[in-house]
């Protein structure tokens, strides 16, 4: 069976739902064909679509190392990229001595990989709550909530920073935070 075949397989997989498989057959495609870089990163896709954010990592960056003039591979790394650092920040934020300032550096950078990424947004907004950098925290709820303008966690936290006293004031071209007051 050649490497073309094996993505069938994995196509084959996805379809059903099981990434697990998927992944399986990118991988035996790509020990058939080492130097195709299309297939690194159509199994970094599907370990995403998994949550395996090292292993994405780990093929966006060979389909890259492959093929760098590749647009698309380029997009997929900055968006792995920015996945893993945002997990890496949670798991800051999570742990029993939240380590907010550190937290919020892995942010800031997943935001510049992936400045779509709501989640990013919604973990700096209360990173930087948690530090009283309010103006910081308006903005990126700001941001959170032109993605999603449904986003019911974001409205919360956006209401509580309200009731402190801090507005967005947005004009045609650019946000302005003010406290109230």
């Amino acid at each position: 069976m050649e490497g073309k075949d094996k993505v069938g397989k994995a196509y084959e997989s996805i379809l059903y739902g099981d990434f697990e498989q998927a992944i399986y057959w990118f991988e035996q495609a790509m020990a058939d064909e080492p130097d195709n870089a299309e297939y690194p990163y159509r199994c970094s896709i599907s370990c995403s679509r998994s949550g395996k954010w090292a292993k994405a990592l780990e093929y966006a960056r060979l389909a890259v190392q492959l093929a760098p003039e590749h647009s698309k591979y380029q997009y997929q790394l900055g968006m792995v990229e920015a996945r893993w650092l945002t997990a890496q920040a949670a798991r800051l934020l999570e742990s029993a001595s939240p380590e907010y300032a550190a937290a919020c550096e892995l942010l800031e950078e997943a935001y510049e990989r992936d400045p779509l990424h709501a989640q990013t947004l919604l973990l700096l907004a209360a990173a930087y709550d948690k530090q009283a950098r309010y103006p910081e925290a308006m903005h990126a709820l700001g941001q959170v909530l032109k993605l999603e303008p449904g986003h019911a966690e974001a409205a919360r936290l956006y209401d509580e920073l309200k009731q402190k006293g801090w507005r967005v004031v947005m004009p045609t071209h650019r946000i302005i935070i003010k406290r109230e007051g």
